[in-house]
C-alpha cells in the first residue's frame, strides 16, 4: 500500500470501528427517529428537553414518515446508516419483528408512551355529526357487506345523518392511525352491522380484512397525507368535511375543529383513558437494544421519556394521555433493564 493511501485506509478503519452498532456503514453522532407523525410531537419534545440537560449532545433527527414507513426503515438493519428508534401509533407487527430479525435487527425494546385516540373532528362550522362504528364502515369501507361501497351522503349511509357529501380526510395507508381506524373502528362496525363477520374473523383473516377494513378509494376518503395540521386547515376550508387524526391535534386546535362523538362517547382525555372512547389506542417507541450503548446519548435520551410522560408534565401538556401507572411502572422497567420485546407477545 502507498503511503498516499495508507491514511485513508485508516480513517476507513477508524470508522468501522467506531460504528456504533458494528453495522458497518460509519459513525454517527446524532440520534436518530422515524416514524408516527402522531408521536413526532412528544419525541421532538423529548429531544428538546434531552439538549437541555446535555449541553454538548448533538441535535437529535426525528423524521415523521408514518408508522408503516417508520418500521421499514427501523428494520432495515443494524448500524449508523439505520434509524435507531421508530415511533409508532400502534403495536409493532410480528411481520415486521420478523423482517426486523431477518435484518439482524434482533433484541428491540417496546415502549410504551402514552395513550391517544383516534380521532374524528369537524370545523366549528360543520354539522354536528355524531356517528357510530357502523355508520362509519358503511361510509368508508371498500365493500360493507362484501359489495362495492356506493354510498355518496351520510343519509345515504342512515337516514337520520344530514345529505351531504362523504369527505373524509385522513391519513394514507404507511400510517398508524390509518391502521387503528381499520382495526378500532371500522372492524366494530363490520362486526356490529354484518352477523356474518364475526366468524369471518375467526376462519378468513384475509377475507375479514377485504370486508371489513379496507378503506374506500374512490374519492369519498381523501388521503391528506403525513400532516395531521393540513387536514386541520382542510376542514376550516370545507366545512363539511370530516377529518381523522390523533387526539392531541384534535385539542392543540380546539379553537377551530370540534371532535365528532363515536357511538355516544366523545373524544377526551377522560373517555380516551378510561377505553371508553371506541378509539383508544397505545403509543410506543421502539428502540434497537444494539445501539444503546453505541449511540452517543441514547440510552439518556430513552431514560429522558420515562421522566417526561406523567400527567403533569410537557408531553401531557402537549396532548398525550398518560398510560395508567402501573403501565408506565413496567416501561420504565423495560427501559432500565433494555429488556427485549418477545416475538410471541405480537399477533
Amino acid at each position: 500500500m502507498s503511503r498516499a493511501a495508507l491514511p485513508f485506509a485508516l480513517l476507513a478503519l477508524s470508522s468501522a470501528c467506531h460504528d456504533q452498532a458494528s453495522g458497518g456503514a460509519g459513525a454517527r453522532a446524532q440520534i436518530k427517529a422515524v416514524g408516527s407523525s402522531t408521536v413526532y410531537p412528544f419525541t421532538t419534545i423529548v429531544a428538546e428537553q434531552y439538549l437541555a440537560n446535555n449541553p454538548g449532545a448533538r441535535p437529535p433527527v426525528i423524521e415523521s414518515t408514518g408508522t408503516g414507513a417508520g418500521m421499514r426503515l427501523f428494520c432495515a438493519g443494524i448500524g449508523a446508516a439505520h434509524p435507531d428508534i421508530v415511533n409508532a401509533s400502534r403495536r409493532m407487527k410480528r411481520s415486521e419483528f420478523e423482517t426486523c430479525a431477518k435484518n439482524g435487527v434482533r433484541d428491540i425494546l417496546e415502549v410504551q408512551v402514552g395513550i391517544d385516540g383516534v380521532a374524528f373532528a369537524e370545523a366549528k362550522a360543520g354539522p354536528k355529526m355524531a356517528l357510530t362504528p357502523a355508520d362509519i364502515y358503511r361510509a368508508l369501507a371498500a365493500a360493507p357487506g362484501g359489495k362495492a361501497n356506493t354510498a355518496r351522503t351520510w343519509r345515504d349511509v342512515n337516514p337520520s345523518l344530514p345529505a351531504t357529501p362523504i369527505q373524509v380526510y385522513g391519513p394514507p395507508a404507511t400510517s398508524g392511525t390509518r391502521d387503528a381506524l381499520a382495526e378500532l373502528i371500522l372492524a366494530r362496525g363490520c362486526i356490529d352491522s354484518d352477523p356474518t363477520a364475526k366468524q369471518l374473523e375467526e376462519s378468513d383473516t384475509d377475507a375479514f380484512k377485504a370486508r371489513c377494513q379496507r378503506v374506500r378509494e374512490d374519492g369519498a376518503y381523501i388521503d391528506a397525507g403525513e400532516n395531521d395540521n393540513l387536514i386541520v386547515q382542510k376542514l376550516t376550508a370545507n366545512p363539511d368535511a370530516l377529518g381523522i387524526f390523533g387526539y392531541s391535534y384534535l385539542e392543540e386546535n380546539a379553537g377551530s375543529v370540534t371532535g365528532v362523538p363515536i357511538a355516544g362517547v366523545a373524544p377526551s382525555s377522560a373517555t380516551i383513558a378510561s377505553g371508553e372512547y371506541p378509539g383508544a389506542r397505545p403509543l410506543f417507541i421502539y428502540v434497537k437494544k444494539a445501539h444503546l450503548k453505541a449511540v452517543p446519548g441514547l440510552g439518556r435520551f430513552v431514560q429522558q421519556y420515562t421522566a417526561l410522560w406523567g400527567a403533569s408534565g410537557p408531553l401531557a401538556r402537549r396532548g398525550l394521555i398518560p398510560a395508567p401507572s402501573v403501565v408506565q411502572a413496567q416501561a420504565a422497567a423495560i427501559v432500565k433493564r433494555e429488556t427485549p420485546l418477545r416475538e410471541a407477545a405480537l399477533k
